[in-house]
């Protein structure tokens, strides 16, 4: 063999080792009938859809006091899942009042009849074209899910993404659909200051632009569910339920009473909010205690 071919495959194959590390790991693509979630993950300037294992217990009935946002959610994903038309969806409101698990819950009451989950983080919402095409043509129904989606004072980013979600989420197939979950009811902070400078055109008062910019990133989703901080009344109904669920799954004989409430209203103070995590966190430390004094 010519040695200048000979030293040429020799430099190709060295460059060729020096690039294999960088380029993407080609993987297989999913089985959905054996997958009920997954998470987008990024590889270089790529990604791939990672399979999750998820758990199917909580189920919608132990959301307690969210009734209106639950029936209106579960309503728009039955739409979604009969093949009619449906909303992208914003949760908006408190920390720890149930948005994250309404939308687990629906995996657990829908994965039977196709629904997919598929968790996707704010900062990977511009690789959306990417994931959109891992989907079409599937026979599955697939929830985006993006929870905590919200932006600070100074950030860009929401501009972008509004632009990709006009583009991914118009020309989306029919089989998917996107649920976000937000502290905030535009996504962006809302300052006294974006008050200012609003105009008079014709009688009629016009925000300016700063403030449009903002409201129509929240714009792009058709359905708005909003959450609030829980009463006290509120707290102790779930406190309730939680320990009648987990007192049932142990064996644990138990009864409400004021001692019981006074425990969960101080745990509930001792950490400076009521809702429906430190509720549910109550119920765990209360029924553990009380198997760890009396084991069967």
């Amino acid at each position: 063999m010519d040695t200048r071919l000979v030293a040429f495959l020799e430099r190709v194959e060295t460059v060729l080792n020096r690039l294999e590390p960088l380029l993407p790991v080609e993987r297989p693509a999913l089985d959905w009938s054996r997958h009920l979630a997954a998470r987008w993950q990024r590889e270089g300037q790529g990604g791939y859809l990672l399979p999750l294992t998820v758990d199917l217990d909580l189920n919608l009935s132990d959301l307690i006091g969210v009734d209106k946002q639950r029936e209106q959610l579960a309503r728009n994903t039955r739409q979604f899942i009969d093949g009619l038309p449906a909303n992208h969806a914003l949760l908006w409101g408190a920390r720890g009042t149930g948005k994250s698990s309404l939308v687990r819950a629906l995996l657990a009451e829908h994965a039977g009849v196709g629904l997919r989950l598929i968790e996707i983080e704010r900062d990977h919402l511009a690789d959306l074209p990417r994931v959109v095409e891992h989907l079409a043509g599937l026979p599955q129904r697939f929830v985006l899910f993006c929870d905590d989606l919200s932006f600070e004072s100074g950030e860009g980013d929401y501009r972008v993404l509004k632009s990709v979600l006009d583009g991914s989420l118009e020309r989306a197939p029919a089989n998917v659909l996107l649920y976000a979950t937000s502290n905030r009811r535009h996504l962006v902070p809302e300052k006294q200051s974006d008050n200012e400078h609003w105009q008079m055109v014709d009688g009629e008062l016009h925000p300016n632009e700063a403030v449009e910019d903002k409201i129509a990133l929240s714009d792009r989703f058709g359905l708005w569910l909003s959450f609030y901080p829980f009463s006290q009344e509120h707290f102790l109904d779930v406190v309730r339920h939680w320990i009648g669920v987990l007192a049932e799954q142990s064996g644990l004989k138990w009864g409400w009473s004021e001692e019981l409430e006074k425990a969960a209203i101080r745990w509930a103070l001792g950490r400076g909010n009521r809702n429906g995590r430190c509720a549910y966190q109550f119920a765990r430390d209360w029924v553990g205690l009380k198997l760890l004094e009396n084991p069967a």
